[in-house]
């Protein structure tokens, strides 16, 4: 019984075999490359990785949640806008528990206690899980107000599946463990389809009938493929490095965050008030 609990334990701790891409990372260095403040807490010292990133994480993760919560209470027996509930509340915790590993308290989870800082969390892989599933109801979510109820059935079935499939790729990819099977960039592969279905759709239906809601998702589609525009050339510029070095932190994962909180505002506003169910 010892020895197959023992074992359990190492298959979750596999995960913690992939090191760190940035071999300099330590013990020491960690508190050089990136801000870090220790705050009081009822008496507790607390350690924030990134204090400035963790606020604009944990924003866009209650923001996100909360906009959730509010489409399922003004549902209205419309089952579009209890879909977009749930895909926004999955993306809002999605966000926190990202903002949790990533930034608030990277240190505790990779770096202390450790040999060698680790490459990513089970925070993480949760997340990723999280993002992508969100997307898969957030295409039930659309497709109940844009397509009678065949493209509604094709549509839960095909969420399913592809949630199903990468959730599966993504367990295998953490316990094996294979890196390029828990990456940021894999999730957005899975997801990226589905975004060009939603513009081929919402552009086809709003060139057909100049419907309001219609314009409304081609903003969101449009002002989310900005958002991800934004942070890979902000990335791709080293740009994070480079004002780091002047002693102001402002990182690619920054400019991710504060593009989806205005993101967010835009889908409050402009695309709530209009989302209801398909009707002929």
């Amino acid at each position: 019984m010892h020895s197959q609990s023992k074992s359990s334990v190492s298959v979750w701790k596999r995960l913690h075999s992939i090191k760190h891409d940035d071999a300099s990372l330590n013990n020491e260095t960690w508190f050089t490359a990136q801000p870090c403040k220790t705050y009081q807490f009822f008496g507790n010292s607390i350690l924030i990785t990134q204090p400035s990133s963790t606020f604009w994480v944990y924003l866009l993760g209650v923001l996100t949640t909360l906009l959730g919560l509010y489409f399922c209470v003004t549902h209205d027996n419309q089952v579009s806008r209890i879909m977009w509930g749930i895909s926004l509340i999955l993306w809002g915790v999605g966000a926190l528990l990202a903002g949790t590993s990533y930034q608030a308290f990277g240190y505790q989870l990779k770096c202390a206690g450790r040999p060698e800082v680790v490459w990513t969390s089970w925070w993480e892989v949760v997340y990723l899980i999280f993002q992508q599933v969100s997307v898969s109801v957030m295409l039930i979510a659309v497709v109940y107000s844009c397509l009678p109820v065949l493209g509604q059935s094709l549509s839960m079935y095909l969420a399913v599946l592809v949630s199903v499939v990468y959730t599966l790729v993504v367990g295998w990819g953490a316990f094996k463990p294979v890196k390029s099977f828990i990456t940021f960039e894999l999730m957005v592969l899975f997801c990226s389809p589905f975004i060009f279905f939603f513009i081929g759709l919402n552009g086809s239906r709003f060139w057909l009938t100049g419907n309001a809601l219609d314009l409304a998702l081609l903003g969101t589609w449009f002002g989310l493929i900005l958002t991800m525009w934004l942070f890979h050339q902000y990335l791709r510029l080293g740009w994070t490095q480079k004002l780091w070095q002047r002693g102001i932190w402002f990182s690619e994962n920054d400019v991710l965050h504060v593009a989806l909180v205005i993101w967010i505002f835009y889908i409050a506003l402009v695309l709530e008030p209009l989302v209801v169910d398909y009707t002929i």
